[in-house]
């Protein structure tokens, strides 16, 4: 993989190079330049060469605009973003007017996309939007020249149904069309996520394999945990198994089996508020400062802040403890280290 500064040819397909190793620069945690220009840098494929990038979904369902709600959780945490995941559905155009203000940062965008939700994937597959993927990329070449996170339709596996066009073949030709259409058309700039749920109870499936569309459309693969009662601890998260899923290793050690050349992305991660134990933010981002160096193919992992989460309230900062945890945690050399480039 080329990189962006020019400095190295990584090998293609040597994650061990591309998506380990510890931070050998560090910067300010308010986003300024390390000590060490150009010792760390970014693969074509916005693979940061020193740790993992520090992210957020901020304010989720807040109502909140997006440049207020990014500036709200930066001060929440002490620190600026790398990432910051935003999501669109059917024709809405992105990156919109204040998302590529907030790429100012810079920062990087993760844009999670549902190209249709009037149409099923096998319609998608056979070209029915074409027109509303068309109209985006010329969107995105004329606004947008910059490198982005792109994922569409994430979290597929509770939509699937055998039959009447949402089958694992309908979601895979879906992903690969549009992908290919927006390539074709010009789009040159996305760097293509594969998201899954990250639960087990869905990776138990019979299916579940035959989801994937494919390494030549997919740059990154990324999953969904959220810290629900089954859950004490950063390794438990990544790996969560279950008693109805006999046999599930754990989203990150399946990772690493079937993706061993991917950078792996936690594109949404969260603690829920859990009654009795006040505590549990708190000692659940420690944790994570604890034990992320046993996860090195992580290579980003975006936080999803929200006091109205379908399952509870996300917010890192509802107590004392868990703000100062988060925010050391942010702070960590390995989400410092790599400078983000300018979009």
């Amino acid at each position: 993989m080329r990189l962006i500064a020019g400095l190295a040819v990584l090998v293609a397909g040597a994650c061990a190079t591309a998506c380990t190793g510890t931070a050998t620069s560090g910067r300010v945690p308010g986003g300024g330049a390390g000590t060490t220009p150009g010792a760390c840098a970014v693969t074509d494929k916005l693979i940061p060469t020193c740790g993992a990038w520090w992210g957020i979904a901020p304010d989720v369902f807040s109502g909140r605009g997006p440049i207020r709600a990014v500036d709200m959780a930066e001060r929440r945490m002490g620190r600026r973003a790398d990432i910051v995941h935003v999501y669109h559905r059917g024709g809405e155009l992105f990156p919109t007017a204040e998302e590529r203000e907030i790429a100012k940062g810079p920062r990087l965008l993760l844009v999670n996309w549902k190209p249709a939700l009037d149409h099923t994937w096998a319609e998608v597959a056979r070209g029915d939007v074409d027109k509303r993927v068309d109209r985006l990329a010329e969107h995105i070449r004329r606004t947008f020249p910059g490198r982005f996170f792109l994922t569409i339709h994430h979290e597929p596996e509770n939509d699937v149904r055998e039959g009447g066009g949402y089958s694992p073949a309908d979601y895979v030709a879906m992903y690969r069309h549009v992908v290919t259409r927006l390539r074709q058309q010009g789009v040159r700039n996305a760097v293509t996520v594969m998201t899954y749920m990250g639960a087990p109870n869905w990776a138990a499936k019979p299916w579940f394999g035959r989801l994937y569309p494919g390494d030549d459309v997919v740059d990154w693969v990324a999953f969904d945990p959220y810290a629900d009662d089954r859950v004490r601890d950063f390794a438990g998260l990544v790996d969560k198994t279950r008693p109805d899923a006999p046999g599930w290793p754990g989203f990150y050690r399946w990772m690493q089996a079937r993706f061993p050349a991917k950078p792996i992305m936690v594109a949404e991660w969260g603690a829920f508020e859990r009654r009795g134990a006040p505590g549990f933010k708190r000692d659940f981002f420690e944790s994570v400062q604890r034990q992320i160096a046993d996860y090195p193919q992580i290579k980003a992992l975006v936080y999803f802040d929200s006091p109205l989460a379908p399952r509870g309230d996300t917010r890192f900062d509802t107590t004392p403890g868990a703000t100062r945890a988060f925010a050391q945690l942010g702070r960590l050399p390995r989400f410092t280290s790599t400078p983000v480039p300018p979009s």
